[in-house]
């Protein structure tokens, strides 16, 4: 059986793609949960995917920069996030980011959703985005290993060390990860790939639960030897 550390418990939460509403329901029970921990570490890790699609990517990001009292907190980058950085710092992939949400992130920052095909967009979206907001979104780790998991957005690259894995596969990769037998070393904690229901494996554990569709965000607890998983409600 996978372990975490003694005396600590890990929370890990799937992708929330701007719901922030959802996204403090599942705190609540995260506290609550917490309380009843033996536990003198508490850790939450979040996979990525913070914006876009959702109605208030800025709340979430609100949210994520203040943790929760008597928690660390480790952010992730998802592939939204590195679309968003893409096009804000460098302009580049804008269409890409767009189609998978982009427009809906610009909204709940008041920016105009048509503002990516312009051709100061990028310049407009540095000049209205907080710098806290920004600079948090450019420090996000794509990796982090707590005991015998590992926590990533997308999966990892089979046949390949932890240590070299490319930031691309940690962020985008899906079938050669998800298909994938192989024992990693670790169990590998991971969102990005949205199914109904919880995904558990030898080798894995998919957490996304398609939030942004269905109201149900996804929170495992580990503790010792042991999982528990916390749901917020479907709305459908």
């Amino acid at each position: 059986m996978a372990r975490v550390p003694a005396g600590r418990c890990v929370y890990a939460v799937g992708d929330i793609h701007g719901w922030a509403p959802v996204l403090d329901t599942l705190h609540e029970m995260i506290l609550a949960d917490a309380a009843a921990s033996n536990a003198t570490e508490k850790l939450i890790v979040y996979l990525g995917d913070y914006v876009d699609r959702g109605p208030d990517s800025r709340g979430v990001i609100e949210r994520l920069l203040h943790p929760l009292p008597g928690f660390r907190a480790v952010h992730l980058c998802g592939n939204h996030e590195a679309l968003m950085l893409d096009y804000i710092q460098r302009g580049e992939n804008g269409a890409l980011w767009a189609y998978n949400g982009g427009d809906t992130t610009l909204e709940s920052y008041d920016l105009p959703s048509g503002l990516i095909t312009t051709p100061d967009g990028a310049a407009r979206c540095r000049e209205a985005i907080p710098a806290a907001h920004l600079a948090f979104l450019a420090a996000l780790p794509r990796m982090h290993r707590e005991g015998d998991y590992l926590f990533v957005h997308a999966g990892i690259r089979p046949g390949v060390p932890l240590d070299g894995q490319r930031d691309e596969d940690l962020i985008w990769i899906r079938e050669a990860f998800l298909d994938s037998d192989d024992d990693f070393g670790v169990v590998v904690v991971h969102g990005h790939t949205p199914r109904r229901e919880i995904q558990q494996r030898p080798n894995r554990i998919g957490i996304d639960t398609h939030a942004y569709a269905t109201g149900v965000l996804t929170c495992v607890a580990l503790e010792g030897g042991e999982r528990r998983f916390l749901q917020t409600a479907s709305w459908q």
